[in-house]
């Protein structure tokens, strides 16, 4: 005679792995489905900025010591003083989300694409937040200001020496994530105006493309 009680047993169990691998499936699905969504999200707040066309607009940019310049599309400013070194460049947010500017790192020579950004740590803080709308013009500006720190002596002297020289820029979406690091150069000219060139982005929070 049949054990139905074995059988009963058999059929549970059975009915309970189907159920446990539906439930498998559709948890993978709805994960896949949340990341999906997540990096939908993500891409529409994410912003990648690149110096600005020649085209662009100019810009006044102040500094906090009532100095101003006139940056102009495609450009930027490299200024030496015994007080201060002023460092200013035209940008364009070419991603689909604002950009916020969180810090800077100049080097006083021109860095290839290749050679990896300095740690985040060396970067400097931005004294004021700077924000660049989706598709429009903004500005990033640095200053030295120790005439004591061989920084200031070392900026000074590739300024005045009409050198190339580079500045990496630190900034991310409105929410404090996806941050990138964007090389950006800036190229003596013989009219003595500062063409500005992007060298290449680097990933901080997610992977990179390469």
């Amino acid at each position: 005679m049949a054990d139905w009680v074995a059988i009963s047993s058999l059929a549970t169990a059975g009915g309970t792995l189907v159920l446990a691998g539906a439930t498998f499936a559709s948890v993978r699905s709805a994960n896949r489905a949340a990341r999906a969504a997540e990096r939908s999200l993500l891409a529409g707040i994410r912003p990648l900025l690149v110096t600005s066309r020649q085209g662009d607009p100019e810009q006044k940019v102040g500094f906090t010591d009532a100095k101003w310049f006139v940056v102009p599309g495609g450009g930027g400013v490299a200024e030496a003083t015994d007080e201060a070194i002023y460092l200013a460049m035209s940008i364009r947010n070419v991603g689909s989300g604002i950009g916020v500017l969180h810090g800077w790192h100049f080097s006083p020579v021109r860095r290839p694409s290749g050679e990896p950004h300095a740690p985040l740590d060396d970067f400097v803080r931005l004294s004021r937040d700077l924000y660049v709308a989706p598709g429009n013009v903004g500005f990033w500006q640095g200053a030295f200001r120790d005439p004591a720190a061989a920084a200031f002596a070392e900026a000074r002297e590739a300024i005045d020496a009409r050198r190339d020289v580079t500045a990496d820029i630190l900034y991310g979406d409105h929410e404090g994530g996806q941050r990138v690091v964007t090389r950006c150069a800036l190229q003596p000219r013989p009219d003595g105006s500062w063409l500005a060139a992007t060298a290449r982005h680097w990933n901080i929070d997610r992977a990179d493309p390469r």
